[in-house]
């Protein structure tokens, strides 16, 4: 159960970024989608592809250090 949710979890937030998506990366997420709307529970290869597409396309966060040195005021 804990796979489903962490499952579904990873293809809302993918869902976002499909747009980005390179087409071979595309045609996977898609294929997963499927899979996903027929409440398919993945197994340990889907899971893993669908890892490294959230990996790929949604871990990248702003490195905050830079944006606070740029609203810093100068005599800091």
């Amino acid at each position: 159960m804990a796979q489903h949710r962490e499952q579904k979890q990873f293809i809302d937030e993918l869902k976002r970024f499909e747009y980005k998506m390179i087409p071979k990366d595309r045609d996977s997420f898609k294929m997963l989608l499927k899979r996903h709307i027929d409440e398919e529970e993945f197994d340990t290869i889907s899971m893993k592809i669908l890892r490294e597409l959230h990996e790929k396309y949604c871990s990248k966060k702003p490195d905050r250090s830079k944006l606070e040195n740029l609203f810093k005021k100068q005599g800091e």
